[in-house]
C-alpha cells in the first residue's frame, strides 16, 4: 500500500485547525463587543452639542419637561432630544437608542439625585421608525 494515497493523520489535524481558530477569534470578538454595551445604551445617550467628530446636534431639546413629587411617568418618542427639569437641575438626553425599548426608571439615565422617586419613561417609535 501507497502511504502517499492517504494524507497523514497531522495534515487533515492542520486543515481542521485553522477554521477552528477563526470561529473561536470570532466569537471571543463578538462576545467583547457585546460586553462593552451599557444598559443605558439601549435608552439612548446624554444630549451634547456639535463637534467636528459628531455632525448631529443633539443639545437643542425638543422640548422640555419638568419633573415633580407628583410626576409617575413621561412620554417620549424615538429620536426626541428632551430636556428634563427637576428642583432647579436640569439635563438633556437624546432617546437614539433602540426603537421600544421597556419602560424603564428615570434615574437610569438622570445624574445621581436628579429625582428622589421612581418616574417611569416610555419611549414611542417615531416616524422615522416606520420609513416610506
Amino acid at each position: 500500500m501507497d502511504n502517499r494515497s492517504q494524507p497523514l493523520t497531522t495534515e487533515n489535524d492542520m486543515k481542521l485547525l485553522f477554521p477552528r481558530l477563526v470561529v473561536l477569534t470570532l466569537s471571543a470578538a463578538s462576545l467583547s463587543a457585546g460586553a462593552a454595551l451599557k444598559p443605558t445604551d439601549l435608552f439612548g445617550e446624554p444630549a451634547q452639542a456639535p463637534s467636528l467628530e459628531r455632525a448631529i446636534i443633539t443639545a437643542v431639546a425638543d422640548r422640555t419637561i419638568t419633573i415633580d413629587d407628583k410626576t409617575k411617568w413621561v412620554n417620549v418618542r424615538h429620536f426626541e432630544v428632551i430636556r428634563f427639569v427637576s428642583n432647579g437641575r436640569e439635563f438633556t438626553w437624546y432617546f437614539d437608542g433602540v426603537a421600544q425599548p421597556r419602560p424603564f426608571d428615570l434615574s437610569q439615565i438622570a445624574p445621581a439625585g436628579f429625582v428622589g422617586h421612581s418616574v417611569t419613561v416610555y419611549v414611542a417609535p417615531s416616524e422615522r421608525d416606520f420609513p416610506g
